[in-house]
């Protein structure tokens, strides 16, 4: 099953569609609601580039102008609402990015894959600072997530208990793959080793897979 294409990509934009079926809201509101609520932490946000999201959505017809407010001299503020097809949208691809798995490119993966190009000490070294700097996040998400359940219930801030036990898990498997490296019980690492003291390459490494 695949992810259907859809004529908006940017995240911010179904994160602004949910925000908008809470209440019809102006950008500046829409702002300080994701701050409040605490989803400026699981998506990436720009908070000056959501007029132009609202300008896409309002070009696409998921959501429309429902009120202008006037307040003294200050600058008028557009209030937006989401549409019967804003609904549509939301529901529709909230559902995909549920259920159907994307392959995903984070660059720590890229890392990974392109480790023998460092020496094997160098890069358990580099790991080991990688799990100290994990154990320090890992410490402050338990501190936010604490202080958002005083607030919050756990519905809406399962994205920040998600986060945090991939931390978790990346921490374990990082600092256990350290250990291999330092114990010397990681296959191939001995001709890793050699690789960087004489620049040969193992054959085992040269091998063409069948």
């Amino acid at each position: 099953m695949a992810a259907k294409r859809r004529k908006l990509s940017n995240p911010l934009a179904l994160v602004v569609l949910t925000t908008l079926w809470q209440k019809p809201m102006h950008p500046y509101e829409i702002a300080q609601t994701l701050r409040r609520q605490g989803k400026d932490t699981s998506t990436r946000t720009n908070y000056g580039s959501l007029y132009t999201v609202m300008q896409n959505l309002e070009k696409h017809g998921f959501v429309e102008v429902t009120d202008v407010e006037r307040h003294g001299n200050r600058p008028e503020r557009t209030v937006y609402g989401i549409t019967e097809a804003g609904r549509e949208e939301m529901v529709h691809w909230l559902s995909d990015l549920m259920a159907v798995p994307v392959k995903e490119y984070p660059i720590f993966e890229t890392a990974l894959s392109l480790i023998g190009a460092l020496p094997p000490d160098e890069v358990a070294r580099l790991l080991g600072e990688r799990v100290r700097a994990l154990e320090v996040e890992v410490t402050g998400g338990r501190a936010v997530l604490e202080k958002l359940y005083e607030s919050l219930p756990r519905l809406f801030v399962v994205e920040v208990e998600y986060h945090l036990h991939m931390l978790e898990a990346q921490m374990e498997w990082v600092r256990g793959f350290a250990d291999e490296i330092r114990e010397g019980s990681l296959p191939g690492v001995e001709g890793w080793r050699r690789f960087h003291e004489t620049g040969e390459l193992p054959p085992e490494f040269t091998q063409e897979t069948k």
